[in-house]
């Protein structure tokens, strides 16, 4: 955590392999300023969407990607309690991120690499959530983004790329086109955005689109950083989260 900017930075000698860290982080303090992390990887912020059972986020609570999806019932994850697991389309994500260099490997959990993975709604819905389920639940997706601070994010689908456009950057959250936005990058507020088209509807050039997105990134320094030196009496620079 840095005292000037208030977030912590994510300092990295190159982008393929990061140092990690871990510490104590309670829920009471989640909303008010994140200061610590844990090392634990299922619901490392201990969140509480009142539902049983839930789909908690999964990943490196230090994570420099942020893979964002839906709900479990479009997802996956409602007997597992790890997001984007038990359908053959979420597998079909979990392969294409392997092969893109944000995870190690496919599984039921997956092994991570500085990723994350969560949902807008984090309950198992019957049917298909509605306004104001998306609504109570938004509190609790903005604390762990925000406490995640991730430097992309991954937004799967229709619902979650609007939600992520509409608050997290100045595009318009109306007339999403998926086929056009797949796999492309989009300057956000403090993030950059990656989104992708629902795994369920990829044809191959969809996947292969996607690892070549995730490898070209990793390629280069694709943090998002401020330099504050500027205000600084001396010219050496200083980047902040």
């Amino acid at each position: 955590m840095d005292g000037t900017s208030g977030v912590r930075e994510k300092s990295v000698s190159r982008p393929h392999r990061l140092a990690r860290t871990s510490g104590v982080l309670s829920t009471e303090r989640l909303q008010s300023g994140v200061q610590n992390v844990t090392g634990r990887q299922s619901n490392p912020f201990g969140l509480d969407p009142g539902c049983e059972p839930f789909v908690p986020g999964y990943g490196d609570a230090n994570a420099h990607f942020h893979v964002i999806g839906d709900h479990p019932g479009v997802h996956g994850g409602a007997e597992s309690g790890v997001p984007f697991t038990g359908f053959e389309a979420s597998e079909r994500l979990q392969r294409a991120l392997v092969a893109g260099g944000l995870l190690e490997s496919v599984g039921t959990p997956p092994v991570v690499d500085r990723t994350y993975l969560s949902y807008r709604y984090m309950c198992p819905p019957e049917g298909v959530p509605t306004a104001a389920d998306y609504a109570a639940h938004e509190p609790l997706f903005d604390a762990e983004l925000r406490a995640i601070t991730a430097h992309v994010l991954l937004p799967v689908g229709v619902r979650a790329t609007a939600h992520i456009l509409g608050n997290m950057s100045a595009r318009s959250a109306s007339d999403i086109d998926m086929d056009a936005l797949h796999a492309t990058e989009i300057k956000g507020s403090g993030w950059l955005i990656v989104p992708i088209r629902d795994p369920v509807e990829w044809t191959d050039d969809d996947e292969a689109a996607l690892v070549a997105a995730l490898e070209a990134l990793l390629e280069r320094d694709y943090r998002q950083r401020a330099d504050l030196g500027r205000f600084l009496p001396d010219d050496d620079p200083y980047m902040v989260r």
